[in-house]
């Protein structure tokens, strides 16, 4: 590279839970730079995941955690030319592109369910990715179906 790398900016832990990850969730969720609404739909979210949750032990907080850790894909594909034809070449993924690789998803796929809010439909893909179902959880199994199938191709990683 030509330019030097950008510095790792880090985000200041969210008000409620004091957790950066809390944070770099609402960031994605943020549309036109509306924070405040961002985190109020975050926040109902969870207090929906919190009445609904089966689970008495965890709180909404942890079930959330654990829907995008189910989430978090472990292996891509990602294509390279050699010698004039494309091969889908599976590659581990660095440890934060996962995470936002898991947000961005489960964000997607919560926009896309037809519950009437937005805090309903992050409240049901939470418990849907939870449980490991739902859309969030399927990408994510279809990815790693992906690159089981193109294995064969591993040893032409760069």
């Amino acid at each position: 590279m030509r330019k030097r790398s950008a510095k790792k900016r880090y985000l200041l832990p969210d008000p409620k839970f004091n957790d950066q990850l809390v944070t770099r969730f609402v960031n994605n969720l943020m549309h036109d730079g509306k924070k405040s609404t961002a985190f109020k739909v975050f926040y109902d979210a969870l207090d929906i995941v919190e009445e609904r949750k089966q689970d008495e032990e965890k709180t909404s907080l942890e079930i959330w955690k654990d829907a995008l850790s189910n989430v978090m894909p472990h292996v891509e594909v990602r294509s390279r030319r050699v010698g004039g034809a494309t091969f889908q070449i599976p590659m581990q993924i660095r440890p934060d592109r996962k995470v936002s690789m898991a947000i961005k998803w489960m964000i997607l796929f919560a926009r896309k369910r037809n519950e009437k809010s937005m805090a309903q439909r992050l409240a049901g893909e939470v418990i849907a990715a939870a449980k490991e179902e739902g859309a969030a959880v399927k990408k994510r199994v279809d990815i790693h179906k992906m690159a089981e199938a193109n294995k064969a191709f591993s040893h032409f990683r760069f």
